[in-house]
């Protein structure tokens, strides 16, 4: 699913693992919206992700997480 938020960009609402996470990604944790600021990639697959606010999650390879990405013009 896509909408367009106030601004007009289009945002999707899609489900990420470790391998698929990437930097800007909005995820809900805690009840509080995340932006993913950076990544850092842990043996066996895992990942540990790097929130703006400073907070650190660790997923691994199995761990899926819904998230809020910003869809790219064509």
């Amino acid at each position: 699913m896509s909408d367009r938020t106030p601004g007009g960009a289009l945002v999707s609402n899609i489900e990420v693992t470790s391998n698929t996470v990437q930097r800007g990604d909005i995820i809900q944790v805690g009840g509080q919206a995340c932006r993913v600021s950076d990544l850092f990639q842990l043996p066996q697959g895992a990942k540990q992700i790097l929130f703006e606010s400073g907070e650190l999650l660790t997923i691994h390879m199995r761990t899926r997480l819904v998230a809020v990405r910003m869809l790219r013009r064509r």
